[in-house]
């Protein structure tokens, strides 16, 4: 699934070529997506605020494109809303993780899709900078046919 996920960001967001996104790891529920500090760095030698920003809602996107996919149906996956709380400085590699709540919201995000051919949910990213968060990030994704 790795490579599926790898290969769709790539050839269909272009920006996650620029920024360097890597899949690092999916488990089924959760999922990191990485981006090196050399294609994001800032005036401060720190992450850019809009890679951190990209990288964190890519790690939703690339989740929920990953369930889809797992369940054998398509759709088109956007970001609707969300907010972004900057902590603390990025100064090295840029790695989000995502993950689902619990199989509940799983199984209700899933039924109301295949039922409507519309559902919403709601993830966060985390981009930790050592023990500490770094960025937290909360977006309401729509999935439509």
């Amino acid at each position: 699934m790795i490579s599926t996920i790898q290969t769709v960001l790539n050839s269909e967001i272009p920006l996650t070529n620029a920024i360097g996104i890597k899949v690092d790891e999916y488990t089924g529920n959760a999922i990191k997506i990485s981006a090196p500090l050399e294609n994001n760095i800032n005036h401060k030698n720190t992450a850019f605020g809009g890679s951190l920003y990209s990288v964190s809602v890519l790690a939703g996107w690339s989740l929920i494109y990953a369930l889809l996919k797992e369940n054998n149906l398509q759709g088109h996956i956007v970001i609707q809303e969300s907010n972004i709380q900057y902590l603390n400085p990025v100064t090295g590699k840029i790695v989000a993780e995502s993950q689902f709540m619990d199989e509940l919201q799983i199984n209700r995000f899933l039924k109301q899709y295949e039922r409507k051919g519309i559902a919403r949910i709601k993830l966060s990213s985390i981009i930790k900078q050592g023990a500490k968060n770094a960025v937290v990030f909360n977006g309401s994704y729509v999935v439509h046919l």
